[in-house]
């Protein structure tokens, strides 16, 4: 480029040839597509845009129509669609786990594109309901295309993907919620709508958080259930762990499992799981004890225990509170009892799990735990009141006495000015 600048050939023209010679190589770069030419013109289902085709995954990295359907894409005739070309044609459903395996069960061809993508997922598949009923002849379940689209694919870290942690609950209510659909399987179609009034739905939604979980969090997404758990109904232990391991502990799991039920969801319930509070330990339209338990029995004496000790810390953190509330709001310095405010309600936040285990000696602990430091913060606030008021009638006082010597300077002040107008008008008489 130096060279021809010092040759004398004009900038402008050196600019045309760049130019020319990005569009040629970008016109060789990108083949011709009879497909798209033709079924951008058919209307839906068989119509395919190239604006549509150009945001799939597989468009972007570099894959065609005949990738997946055959044929070839660069004739304009019917021989681009010949058995010599090696057209396929539409998949049928039964074929299309397979076909997307072809390329995505290959680790060797699949690290060319995405190394860290996993590569079982037709393996999975096969372990699911889904996957077992296609095998049977069922070809109304659930598909690759189903889930992931067709030929606008995006990855699921794409908030316009299917797939992606807030759409992927309303992808599986296409089935799931069609009660028509789903007739002949004998399960319900409210989860969809249940789970939008869960706590889960709302972290998701309101709150932001996209690890909330989600259809798949819970039953998988190619497989039958998640990795290394043995039945949906132990998954939520995968993230409630402290809740779990006293689970662990109490007398319900045995009972629970002698009687087939499945554990969490016996209080929580699975798709509407409820905000947990402790009035599921009352006795009132948000009680779960009292569905099983008869008043007056061992357990509703325990439950009435653990509610009433978590009442008592719960209304202990929350005096607390209020008076380093005033204290801060007085310009007190009470940052320290702030902190070890913030211990205290860990210890409520720890109580309300250890109630899973359902042993009130183990609730107490943290229970006692946590009054004690309460009492400590309250004292201390208390004591930054005191400080306060102290401060105050010093302040009071202080002011009274500059009162008092201000009086006093304005007293003098005129008692000058009076003895000083006695002496002038002696003078004047003189």
């Amino acid at each position: 480029m130096d060279t021809w600048l010092n040759n004398g050939f004009p900038r402008s023209l050196i600019l045309l040839l760049t130019i020319v010679c990005v569009c040629v190589g970008g016109a060789r770069a990108q083949a011709p597509s009879t497909c798209l030419d033709c079924h951008a013109a058919l209307d839906p289902p068989l119509q395919v845009t190239q604006a549509q085709f150009s945001q799939d995954i597989h468009a972007q990295e570099g894959l065609t129509c005949a990738s997946c359907h055959g044929g070839d894409p660069t004739k304009a005739d019917m021989d681009a669609m010949s058995k010599a070309a090696g057209f396929r044609g539409k998949i049928q459903r039964n074929q299309i786990p397979e076909l997307c395996g072809r390329c995505h069960s290959d680790g060797a061809f699949m690290r060319k594109y995405n190394p860290s993508l996993r590569t079982d997922q037709l393996a999975q598949y096969k372990t699911s309901v889904h996957g077992k009923r296609l095998v049977q002849g069922d070809t109304k379940v659930a598909v690759c295309i189903d889930c992931h689209g067709v030929h606008d694919l995006r990855p699921a870290s794409d908030p316009r993907s299917q797939i992606s942690p807030l759409n992927v609950a309303k992808t599986c209510s296409r089935c799931h919620s069609d009660a028509e659909y789903m007739r002949g399987y004998g399960i319900p179609t409210d989860q969809y709508a249940n789970y939008n009034r869960s706590v889960h739905h709302e972290a998701m939604t309101v709150r932001g958080d996209l690890s909330a979980p989600t259809c798949p969090t819970c039953h998988g997404n190619h497989g039958a259930a998640p990795p290394g758990i043995d039945s949906v109904k132990n998954v939520c232990a995968n993230c409630h762990v402290f809740q779990a391991q006293m689970y662990d502990k109490s007398t319900h799991k045995a009972a629970f499992q002698s009687a087939s039920l499945p554990g969490c969801v016996v209080c929580h319930s699975n798709h509407d799981v409820s905000l947990p509070t402790d009035a599921k330990l009352g006795t009132g339209s948000e009680a779960v004890c009292m569905r099983c338990h008869k008043p007056g029995d061992i357990c509703d004496q325990a439950r009435a225990k653990m509610l009433q000790d978590l009442t008592q810390l719960d209304g202990a953190v929350k005096a607390a509170d209020r008076v380093l509330n005033v204290a801060e709001s007085s310009g007190m310095e009470v940052s320290e009892a702030r902190t070890e405010q913030d211990q205290a309600r860990d210890s409520l936040t720890k109580a309300r799990v250890t109630i899973h285990s359902f042993k009130t000696e183990l609730v107490e602990q943290d229970i006692q735990a946590g009054l004690k430091i309460a009492a400590k913060t309250q004292a201390e606030g208390q004591a930054a009141l005191a400080e306060r008021d102290r401060r105050r009638r010093g302040l009071g006082l202080s002011l009274g006495i500059i009162l008092v010597v201000l009086l006093g300077l304005l007293l003098y002040i005129r008692q000058i000015e009076s003895n000083s107008g006695k002496v002038g008008t002696a003078e004047l008489h003189r």
